[in-house]
């Protein structure tokens, strides 16, 4: 049998936490997003141009987190065209046409920097 015992309690570990939900600038997720938004424009394939401009990002708080999607409203027939356009798709003969994999490879460079702003804004506390 194993057996955990503690003493004490996690005030400081739980001010710490608290000291960093209020520094954290939830602007930055604005900043990102636009940032995002125009990133993946300006990678989208055009033929008419629908798919590049319908795309949008959206944060959403919620108790413990705050989630910032990247969503794209150009549905034809049931289908995300931008996704179709990134992950492939069937045609009506049968044949497939290939993904161009070009959202995943625009949007995580954005990530990675919205990341490192972040702990630089809060490393120090």
């Amino acid at each position: 049998m194993i057996k955990f015992r503690q003493k004490g309690n996690f005030l400081k570990l739980t001010n710490y936490f608290e000291k960093v939900k209020e520094k954290v600038n939830f602007g930055i997720l604005d900043k990102y997003g636009q940032k995002g938004v125009e990133a993946l424009k300006s990678v989208t394939p055009v033929r008419t141009g629908k798919t590049r401009d319908s795309w949008y990002y959206q944060i959403e708080h919620e108790k413990d987190s705050v989630t910032i999607r990247f969503l794209n409203s150009n549905i034809q027939n049931g289908q995300n065209i931008a996704i179709i356009l990134d992950t492939g798709h069937g045609t009506r003969g049968g044949g497939w046409v290939a993904g161009l994999h070009y959202i995943e490879p625009t949007i995580r460079p954005i990530f990675e920097e919205m990341a490192e702003e972040s702990w630089k804004e809060i490393k120090d506390l």
